[in-house]
């Protein structure tokens, strides 16, 4: 069983950062891959990036893909999503989500994740 909470969301302009995080309780969190997923009001839940459960392999949707970055430290039962250059169609809850299933690799897709977060609302205004 794993159980998430994520924080650092925030309302912050265009062109800022923000430092998500998400805490991990749990034995399972240095045995699954990690992923971040967003939703935005009447949008379906997309995935923005994912982390190897060693760290050593990182997935990033097109949209991010040099602006965020993920990293997780096994030590503390921790992932994080640095986002920088934010716009406003980065608008959404953030959730991080663990997927125990999955070896070594990382994976794009919800149904591969076995425990989410309740999410972290970002607002960016323009």
């Amino acid at each position: 069983q794993v159980q998430l909470v994520e924080s650092g969301g925030g309302l912050v302009q265009a062109g800022g950062s923000l430092r998500l995080s998400c805490a991990a309780s749990g034995r399972t969190f240095s045995r699954s891959a990690m992923g971040w997923f967003r939703q935005a009001p009447g949008k379906e839940r997309e995935f923005v990036a994912a982390i190897s459960r060693s760290g050593g392999t990182t997935d990033y949707a097109d949209s991010v893909r040099g602006r965020f970055t993920i990293s997780r430290d096994n030590a503390k039962n921790t992932v994080y999503l640095q986002m920088n250059s934010l716009k406003p169609e980065d608008t959404a809850v953030y959730y991080c989500a663990a997927a125990s299933q999955t070896g070594w690799g990382t994976t794009r897709r919800t149904y591969n994740y076995d425990y989410w977060g309740q999410g972290t609302q970002v607002t960016v205004s323009s």
